[in-house]
């Protein structure tokens, strides 16, 4: 691969700007408002312990899906613009080589054009000859001043091109490297949810458990499924992939094939049936046909939260297959546990 030039160094303006504005807000309100958690307030009762764990849940996946939409578009920008460095690179060695050739294609001219065109005719052995060949020269020669500026031109776009690319990649990574910090801000409240969890006796934490959806061992273990029947055979597979996943554990950012994220589930479900999900939550929530809460059927894809931050894949029976979040597995949950956003029936 060609050498690229080093990416410049320059102010965040427009959509990058805002988008580290409002990640630092964020950053700097999540730890505000739970800051200490593992450490303050001793005498919270199960309820207050279980409201405060699933705020930071929540929290955690709105990040969790803004990481994976940032990751994604830096690694096809980069790759783009690798391939669009790589050709500059490659347009750039071919110009130099033409102008290497004009100009010595020049200096042979000046050199034949420093005597005179009399003594030339003289010395040529076929004086018409040489007319012809000093109309060829130019014409040659306003060919090649015509080339030159092609290729100034050329290089000026090249050297535009090459700006341009450099300021977009450096503010993409200056995005995911807010993320990533917005990511390990939030990883910091969940270790503190689960210091509360801790300090919970074992009936309370299993009531919070139960409360919250079925155990790893529950969802493990064999599942009745339901009757409803899926609206097409793409559905039906999803259905199937997402049973099989039951008890994988929830890894942020993971996509299968052992482990999964709510977005990564179902995007893994659906690729295991030919279709291609985009990779977020709120990306996922327009793929497809819309259909209500009454509509729903197997392999339907239902959304959580009014930011789209949680999906699920729908089995039949108001019952869905999702990724809850860090510490619970792939499982089996009802659909009125989180606040319905939308459902859409992928193609």
């Amino acid at each position: 691969m060609a050498a690229h030039r080093k990416p410049r160094q320059r102010p965040l303006t427009g959509p990058a700007a805002r988008t580290a504005a409002t990640l630092a807000i964020a950053t700097a309100a999540s730890a505000t408002a739970f800051e200490g958690l593992g450490h303050a307030e001793p005498n919270l009762s199960p309820a207050q312990v279980k409201a405060k764990v699933d705020k930071l849940y929540q929290e955690a996946e709105v990040a969790t899906e803004a990481y994976n939409g940032a990751k994604q578009k830096t690694r096809s920008t980069e790759k783009a613009l690798s391939s669009l460095q790589d050709e500059a690179a490659r347009k750039t060695g071919i110009l130099n080589a033409a102008r290497q050739q004009i100009g010595q294609s020049a200096a042979a001219q000046y050199r034949t054009g420093g005597i005179d065109p009399t003594v030339q005719v003289l010395l040529s052995s076929d004086p018409a000859q040489f007319l012809d060949r000093a109309s060829l020269v130019d014409q040659v020669g306003a060919r090649q001043s015509a080339d030159l500026v092609d290729i100034q031109q050329q290089m000026g776009r090249i050297d535009q091109l090459r700006t341009t690319a450099d300021s977009r990649l450096a503010d993409l990574r200056t995005q995911q490297a807010d993320l990533k910090k917005h990511k390990s801000d939030v990883q910091a409240k969940i270790r503190d949810a689960q210091s509360l969890l801790d300090r919970l006796s074992a009936p309370e934490r299993t009531e919070y458990e139960s409360g919250a959806a079925a155990p790893a061992e529950a969802a493990s273990r064999s599942v009745t499924r339901s009757s409803a029947v899926a609206p097409n055979s793409r559905a039906a597979q999803a259905v199937s992939f997402a049973y099989a996943a039951l008890g994988s554990p929830y890894v942020w950012g993971a996509t299968g094939p052992d482990a999964f994220d709510c977005s990564g589930l179902t995007q893994a479900a659906y690729r295991s049936a030919g279709v291609s999900l985009p990779r977020t939550t709120y990306s996922q929530i327009n793929a497809g046909q819309r259909v209500s809460q009454s509509e729903l059927a197997p392999g339907d894809l239902i959304f959580f939260y009014s930011g789209i931050s949680h999906v699920g894949l729908y089995v039949g029976g108001g019952q869905m297959i999702h990724a809850p979040h860090p510490g619970a597995p792939v499982r089996l949950a009802p659909i009125d546990q989180m606040p319905f956003a939308g459902a859409v029936r992928p193609g």
